[in-house]
């Protein structure tokens, strides 16, 4: 009489377990390619944001508001043109402005430029027009006198 040897696997078997083998390699080769592009999209977002940075700094330093409003563009140490400008609005307070700055940082390869816009208020005297910043202190001066009287009125 025969024995039958059960010592090995079936083709069944190796076969199921070969599937789950590759199943696991998709998966983990699917979460590797996602870390490294995680990886790639920070390191250009930190590099963008060094180049914004470096343009604000430009404009910050610039005392002539025509210039400003020409704007610039500058070559990064690792060859990408970075193009500024900027749009600048009095407010209702002497030697204070509302800027909109709009920075283009050119792509590479795989990237396509990527833009940046910030909005914020800066004070520069040297942007002021003299006349414009006299009217200006003088219409604060009244209100803060409005101000005062109306607070003694109702004490």
């Amino acid at each position: 009489m025969r024995r039958r040897n059960d010592a090995g696997f079936t083709l069944l078997e190796v076969m199921a377990a070969m599937v789950i083998v590759l199943m696991a390699a998709i998966v983990l080769a699917g979460a590797y390619m996602n870390v490294l592009q995680g990886y790639a999209h920070a390191e250009r977002a930190t590099r963008v944001n060094a180049d914004v940075a470096f343009a604000r700094e430009i404009l910050f330093h610039i005392a002539d508001l025509e210039q400003v409003e020409e704007g610039g563009d500058f070559q990064t140490a690792d060859g990408r043109n970075v193009e500024w400008r900027a749009v600048v609005l009095p407010t209702n307070v002497a030697d204070l402005f509302d800027v909109r700055f709009e920075v283009r940082v050119q792509g590479d390869a795989q990237h396509d430029d990527e833009e940046v816009v910030e909005e914020f208020r800066l004070l520069r005297p040297t942007w002021s027009e003299d006349d414009e910043r006299d009217k200006l202190r003088e219409e604060s001066r009244q209100r803060i006198e409005e101000f005062l009287r109306d607070r003694e009125a109702r004490r």
